[in-house]
């Protein structure tokens, strides 16, 4: 069923949990934010299908990647909503080993670049902007005492916004596409 139609006075209902919540509380908003991005990633999969990149460790493809992404962010989504799931080290450092090894590949950042080198890039840098809103989100709630999060996934989330630039750039790389720097007149 696509409704259920308890949500209508304006209240939700998370895992494991038999209490309705509001829809603007600050869990409801970090779910929300959470899920926003893991949409969005889903646009910068379908867009990346057909793209790889090749590191030390290999070659990775976007789509894939991407996907292991999203399959982590449910994780984060459960953990906000109750449940006693949570991000692994594991996890954390294989997004920092691909981060490191793809800043190995690529020109020194000295500035910041406007986004939208290409459409690909473009779209990672969107998600990363979505991550870290969520990120924002995650955290409000748990300054808030509304929702605990393990330090790892906390980890996870912040690293999550590196990876993605560091794929916005890389995606960019790979098409030969000049980054633009703001010239700030």
């Amino acid at each position: 069923m696509f409704y259920t139609k308890k949500g209508d006075s304006g209240t939700t209902k998370t895992f494991g949990c038999d209490q309705r919540i509001s829809k603007s509380s600050a869990v409801a908003e970090a779910l929300g934010a959470l899920d926003e991005a893991n949409s969005f990633l889903g646009l910068a999969r379908a867009r990346t299908e057909n793209k790889s990149f090749k590191i030390a460790s290999g070659r990775i493809k976007f789509s894939d990647l991407i996907l292991e992404v999203q399959q982590s962010l449910f994780i984060v989504q459960a953990e906000v909503a109750g449940a006693t799931l949570s991000i692994d080290k594991e996890k954390i450092s294989r997004v920092e080993k691909i981060i490191d090894e793809i800043e190995k590949t690529l020109p020194p950042i000295k500035n910041f670049f406007i986004s939208g080198a290409t459409k690909d890039g473009a779209v990672l840098d969107i998600t990363r902007t979505l991550i870290r809103r969520a990120e924002r989100r995650v955290i409000a709630a748990k300054e808030e005492g509304k929702i605990k999060m393990n330090p790892d996934t906390m980890a996870y989330i912040n690293r999550l916004s590196s990876l993605l630039y560091a794929l916005a750039r890389m995606a960019s790389h790979i098409e030969g596409a000049e980054e633009l720097k703001p010239d700030y007149k």
